[in-house]
Formats: structure tokens, sequence, C-alpha cells
């Protein structure tokens, strides 16, 4: 994963995936804590991950949304993979991602006894709403905010154990590191 700044020598020949740029990342943190989190914040890293889960793999949302709600089951997609963890769906990047949300202001990160309390800084509200404005963020900021609307509520360790319920094959099965794919 590389910065855009980093990539400016690069051929334009070359193609290149949001997925590859931290700057893409970043960005979807950000609006994540605006629009998943409480005030700007959520409280835990398996929280984060778990809501992060569910807007990247729409399709798994919709199947998790439909059980809680005790209707059908849809085909699944991904829009950006991650692992199997220890706790359920994962991105190894997460923590370099974070790190550079921290370093620029955008976020605070306090521990708080087992738990980390991840949360915008005043300069990261403002760039999350600049985000919210931008057409290009629309389809994930939809998202979002149903995400927020099924689960928010709910603790990270209830969505991982959600996840491994609904997800075994897909999740719960796969071997620690492998690839969740649809």
């Amino acid at each position: 994963m590389k910065s855009l700044e980093r990539l400016g020598n690069r051929p334009v020949s070359l193609p290149l995936a949001a997925d590859d740029v931290v700057e893409f990342h970043m960005a979807r943190l950000l609006l994540l804590l605006r629009l998943c989190g409480t005030a700007g914040r959520i409280d835990g890293l398996t929280k984060m991950a778990k809501l992060d889960f569910f807007v990247r793999y729409p399709d798994f949302f919709e199947t998790a949304r439909d059980q809680s709600n005790g209707t059908g089951i849809s085909d699944r997609a991904v829009e950006s993979a991650m692992v199997r963890h220890h706790y359920g769906p994962w991105d190894k990047r997460y923590y370099h991602v974070l790190a550079n949300l921290e370093a620029r202001r955008l976020i605070s990160v306090a521990k708080e006894k087992n738990s980390y309390r991840i949360a915008l800084t005043d300069l990261g509200q403002d760039r999350a709403k600049r985000l919210l404005e931008l057409p290009s963020f629309a389809p994930i900021v939809s998202r979002m905010k149903e995400v927020k609307s099924a689960f928010g509520s709910r603790s990270g360790t209830s969505l991982k154990d959600m996840i491994y319920k609904v997800f075994d094959e897909e999740v719960g099965r796969r071997r620690l590191g492998e690839v969740i794919e649809a």
C-alpha cells in the first residue's frame, strides 16, 4: 500500500487500484468514524473492524441484516478484501492507516482498559464532512448509514459473534490470515 504522493513517478500506463492507496483507506475510516460511530468515535478496534467489514462486504451485510430481521439471504460480493483474524475479519493495514490518521491529527487513539477508543479530532470531523459532500463517496456513505442503522448500537464482541455464526463457512472455518471471499 502506497501513498498517492509516492506514486507520482509511476508510469501512467500501469493500472492503479484504490485498494492499494493508503489515502483511500484513510478516507473510508474517517467516514466510518463519523457515520457509524457515536459522536465521531468508535470504542474498540474489534467494533471498528466489524463495521468496516460490513461496509466493505455489502452482500455479507445484507445477509446479516436479513438474518437479524428474519428475512432471506442474498448472494455475496466483496468491495475490498479482508483476512480471517483471531477476532473475525481484519485488515492488516489498519495499524498503518490508523497511524497515518493519528500522525495527521485527524484522529486520536486512547487506550481504555482492554480497548482502544478511536475518535475524530476537530480536524478529522472537518475532513470527514468534506468527504461526505463529494459525489464519489455517495455510495459508501449510503452503505455506512445502513450499517449504522442495523448494527451501530452493537458491541464489537456481539458483531464478531454474529459474523462467526452467520458466516461460519466463509469466515469462521478459514485459516488465520486467509482472505475472506464471497
